[in-house]
């Protein structure tokens, strides 16, 4: 792991889930309690059942977060981008990370011990608010993927995990939409809940149709009416 000290300035965080309407005294004092690094890519930020000691957040990078069954499969809960806070629920629950975090390049990471957020917390009750709305998003979105899974078909799915990404990290590059997060067929895989033949299929049959195109690990997506009609149809 590399790791070097970097510099922040307050208002980098004025953006960041957790932080949002924080006047700017109040954003100095949480950078002043928080850890800031930078990570080579495949770094492991976590394990999956360590113990839960800090709030993570993302700066700049890409990090994969994923879970383990016990039969040794890995499956993708979510990627994160910057500005995004992840490893957080855990210190509220079981103290234990449901899955690891890894870098997918190199990343800046910040991060705030369990004590200082809940000192941070007690002196900035704004903090608080926010973190009920980022457990009840994540939720929410725990609760649409179930939903997902039992009552549309895997076109849709896929459709549909393609437009979070493209939602989360899309850059318009003229041609398309470009998912800026290396993606590879299982990982799409994962996050539609079907098998990665499946996945294969129906991405090769996208290219042939033009609908999507992908290349080192990235998927632009060509034809976003058409695979937005894909993850509509017949949803409801």
């Amino acid at each position: 792991m590399k790791s070097a000290s970097v510099t922040l300035a307050p208002g980098a965080l004025a953006s960041m889930e957790l932080f949002r309407e924080l006047p700017p005294a109040a954003l100095d004092d949480v950078i002043k309690r928080a850890r800031l690094r930078r990570l080579a890519k495949d770094t492991r930020i976590f394990e999956q059942g360590s113990s839960a000691g800090r709030c993570h957040a993302l700066i700049d990078g890409r990090v994969r977060v994923a879970q383990s069954g016990s039969g040794g499969g890995q499956v993708v809960i979510r990627f994160v981008g910057p500005g995004e806070m992840f490893g957080t629920v855990a210190l509220f629950t079981d103290r234990k990370y449901p899955a690891e975090a890894v870098t997918l390049m190199d990343s800046i990471e910040i991060s705030w011990s369990e004590a200082a957020l809940l000192e941070l917390i007690g002196r900035h009750p704004r903090i608080a608010l926010n973190l009920v709305r980022i457990v009840g998003k994540r939720l929410k979105e725990a609760q649409e993927r179930v939903r997902e899974l039992a009552t549309l078909r895997v076109e849709q799915r896929v459709a549909r995990a393609l437009l979070r990404l493209a939602s989360q990290a899309g850059q318009d590059t003229g041609g398309g939409t470009k998912i800026d997060i290396p993606l590879t067929r299982k990982d799409l895989a994962e996050l539609s809940g079907t098998t990665l033949h499946t996945a294969s299929r129906i991405l090769t049959a996208w290219e042939r149709e033009d609908l999507v195109v992908t290349n080192n690990q990235r998927v632009t997506i060509r034809n976003f009416s058409e695979i937005k009609r894909i993850a509509q149809d017949h949803a409801d």
